[in-house]
């Protein structure tokens, strides 16, 4: 079964071996059609602290890290 994958900004870097990031998604109403926007944080494995706040990363589900930490870092999307 393949894992999630979503797409985010790194918002706060501060802790060791993690970061916290935030992802958007843009949903339609289903009756008044009206387009509104989510914003969900999620603490996310960052292996080496090799990533900082800002950066924009794909996070990938994984097992249970810690109590809050079902996340891992795969990659940083480059800016155009």
């Amino acid at each position: 079964m393949p894992k999630h994958r979503l797409e985010g900004i790194i918002v706060s870097d501060k802790m060791t071996k993690t970061a916290v990031v935030k992802v958007e998604e843009l949903k339609r109403h289903p009756v008044y059609r009206k387009v509104y926007r989510l914003c969900k944080k999620y603490k996310a494995d960052n292996p080496g602290d090799k990533y900082r706040e800002g950066d924009q990363v794909v996070i990938e589900e994984c097992r249970p890290l810690s109590k809050g930490k079902t996340w891992r870092i795969i990659k940083k999307i480059e800016k155009k």
